[in-house]
């Protein structure tokens, strides 16, 4: 796996689950993409550009369903996810020398939630998660879980 020396370009994504599909979170220029998973849930991808990047349309499908998978992991280790809990992804595309490459960043917001707990159910929600599992070893990927 190669680390990207320099960054090109960028998407990233903000999501969290949609309690109220009443509310518009985006701002002048910028739209709320409403989609939904199996089982009727609902994610929000908010403030979104009008004409999204390649990148930040694959960071908004691998959030939905790494976000999913998130769900999936804390009912396995027993956790209710708390208010607030979302998921920042930012999907890199770059060169390292001539070769061009793909890497993310993942901000895991699990606010309460004991740090090692909160690191478990991110860890293995990218083992559940098809996209995670796609690109394991062929790109960089950073992890950051915050609790507060």
């Amino acid at each position: 796996m190669t680390t990207i020396e320099k960054v090109i370009f960028s998407g990233t994504t903000h999501t969290v689950v949609n309690r109220d599909p009443s509310v518009q979170r985006g701002d002048h220029g910028v739209v709320d993409l409403k989609l939904s998973a199996p089982g009727g849930v609902d994610y929000s991808f908010d403030a979104v550009e009008p004409h999204p990047t390649a990148e930040q349309l694959f960071a908004g499908a691998w959030s939905a369903c790494y976000i999913t998978a998130l769900g999936i992991a804390a009912s396995l280790k027993k956790l209710t996810l708390p208010e607030g809990y979302a998921v920042d992804i930012r999907v890199d595309v770059g060169q390292t020398g001539p070769g061009w490459f793909l890497g993310a960043e993942f901000t895991v917001r699990l606010p309460g939630v004991e740090q090692k707990l909160a690191e478990a159910v991110v860890h293995l929600a990218h083992e559940i998660c098809p996209y995670s599992k796609a690109v394991k070893g062929n790109i960089d990927l950073a992890l950051n879980v915050v609790t507060q």
